[in-house]
């Protein structure tokens, strides 16, 4: 994806240089070339097209929005009930993520969305203590995380 993205620069500055124009629009379209040449070569390059992780790290940060979102505001409807009817817990969330930054990614976002809190990993990495504020359906709640999260985390580093 790296080695894409620099080729993809380099064919931006070229383009730049040629024309003549040292302006970002002019780049700009140099960019959007080299693009389009990459698509062309991709079965050249030994890596897959770098535009799919750059698609795929934008639904990421709005998939994170839409849920932090969400989340603050069940938060703030479950703080202002009159009668607090929450039935908080610890999960265990078996996780299919493979390397330590993938993990981490997602006890971050897990964390970093009100509600919950990624107590601690397992030794052997298979699997995710969660503390829940209000925790009715075990099951669904895994297959809601596993489904979006880890979904889109995947979709980002493989």
């Amino acid at each position: 994806m790296a080695f894409q993205l620099l080729i993809n620069l380099v064919i931006g500055l070229i383009w730049m240089f040629l024309m003549e124009s040292y302006d970002f629009v002019t780049f700009l379209i140099g960019f959007v070339l080299g693009i389009f040449l990459l698509f062309l070569l991709n079965r050249f390059i030994p890596d897959t097209f770098y535009i799919r992780y750059i698609i795929a790290i934008v639904k990421l940060v709005f998939l994170f929005a839409k849920e932090l979102l969400i989340s603050n505001i069940e938060v703030l409807k479950m703080v202002y009930k009159p009668k607090m009817d929450m039935q908080p817990g610890i999960i265990a969330l078996p996780i299919d993520l493979k390397t330590n930054w993938e993990i981490t990614m997602l006890a971050n976002l897990i964390t970093l969305t009100p509600g919950t809190l990624t107590v601690d990993v397992s030794a052997d990495n298979k699997f995710l203590y969660i503390h829940a504020m209000d925790l009715p359906d075990v099951d669904e709640t895994i297959n809601q995380i596993k489904g979006t999260f880890e979904k889109a985390i995947k979709d980002v580093t493989r």
